[in-house]
């Protein structure tokens, strides 16, 4: 069995990422990345937790996440937030009748997950966080985050700033597209 990780409430910002099964575009297929937003608005609402920077991947998503009180729990945190979206991704995947999609997220349920009620496997297990302790820290990950769309095999957008499932061209020129996040100046 795998060892869990416990995040420490120690550091208030962390660098998080997850990822859909098998690397699978469901964000995209699904036509899901609004199931991220009205997770970040649960965020703010319920967890003292704000998004300071996101990229939403057409197969995963990476974010920093500020808390403003100790006392949390990351993962549970993520794990209910990937339940959140999980449950948008296949309701739309059903809708728009993706059954081969929905047949593999299927098979790829173990035994034990099934004992629990899992019907599909929409995320990986695991998620990857790293505790932001330094502003050069926090400038490389938003700096990675945004250069996301643009590189390597993605391409998305010829600009950084025009993917319109960033937090890039509020830190460009102050317009949001779909979710405004708390400037890391204003911590």
């Amino acid at each position: 069995m795998a060892v869990r990780y416990q995040h420490s409430d120690v550091y208030c910002m962390y660098f998080c990422s997850f990822t859909c099964h098998n690397w699978l575009p469901l964000f995209e297929k699904a036509q899901a990345y609004h199931s991220v937003y009205n997770w970040f608005l649960v965020l703010q609402q319920t967890c003292h937790c704000r998004v300071v920077a996101y990229v939403i991947m057409p197969n995963h998503l990476h974010c920093v996440l500020y808390f403003s009180e100790p006392g949390f729990n990351l993962n549970t945190i993520i794990a209910n937030g990937k339940r959140f979206i999980a449950y948008t991704i296949i309701k739309n995947l059903q809708l728009q009748n993706h059954a081969a999609l929905l047949q593999i997220l299927s098979a790829a349920v173990t035994e034990r997950e099934k004992k629990k009620g899992q019907q599909h496997k929409v995320f990986k297990d695991s998620f990857d966080a790293k505790a932001i302790f330094s502003e050069k820290f926090l400038q490389q990950k938003i700096n990675y985050i945004h250069s996301n769309p643009v590189r390597g095999k993605w391409n998305l957008v010829n600009d950084f700033s025009d993917y319109q499932h960033s937090s890039a061209s509020f830190y460009e020129t102050g317009i949001t597209k779909n979710f405004t996040p708390l400037h890391y100046r204003d911590i």
